[in-house]
């Protein structure tokens, strides 16, 4: 086999190895990049442009770590980086709905949940507004580390890896930002805590 050949052959193994693993954590990494941003438009376009570093350094991924960890690194710094850039992402409004491409109008945060009662229904979407309105005013250093912690569930040490800063200065930023959680949804949704939806 010539060298040409060679280098050929195992940039495909690469494509096929970077598509698998894609597919596998496209959902999760789609649900981080969501609560990240606040919004589908601009989900999906942090999405692509991780999905398109990631795949640029692929040749750099350790295999020995998590392939959802080295990406949500990518991904969190693109976030950081873009919300710097411009100063602060655009959020949309809780009451701001969106054109479908039929033409009908939707609600911008449209979070089924698949429970049978249509008032718990009602209750959990009241809820997750809530806590997405509320991530949407921490500053982004803070929500990056709160939304790894508390929805993507990662441990501390990876939060510091994928951050690139201390285990310290993570715990630090998830404790901070859960109380400005907390007291942001406390102010605004005072019934949540009431109703005992929230500690």
């Amino acid at each position: 086999m010539t060298h040409t050949a060679l280098a050929q052959a195992v940039n495909e193994r690469s494509h096929e190895e970077f598509d698998a693993l894609v597919n596998r954590y496209y959902h999760q990494a789609y649900n981080t990049a969501y609560r990240l941003t606040g919004n589908h438009a601009d989900a999906e376009d942090l999405l692509q442009e991780a999905f398109l570093r990631a795949y640029r350094f692929f040749d750099r991924y350790d295999r020995s770590m998590p392939f959802i960890n080295w990406f949500n690194r990518i991904l969190t710094n693109l976030y950081i980086d873009e919300y710097r850039r411009r100063g602060r992402l655009r959020t949309l409004s809780l009451d701001e709905s969106y054109e479908t491409e039929d033409g009908e109008e939707a609600p911008a945060f449209d979070l089924p949940d698949l429970s049978p009662s249509p008032m718990e229904l009602a209750l959990q979407k009241e809820l997750e507004d809530a806590i997405q309105e509320g991530l949407s005013l921490l500053s982004p250093e803070f929500r990056v580390a709160v939304v790894l912690a508390d929805i993507e569930g990662h441990s501390y040490e990876e939060i510091a890896e994928m951050m690139n800063t201390s285990v310290g200065t993570v715990r630090s930023r998830i404790h901070r930002g859960r109380k400005q959680l907390r007291n942001l949804i406390m102010k605004h949704h005072p019934n949540l805590f009431e109703r005992g939806d929230l500690k």
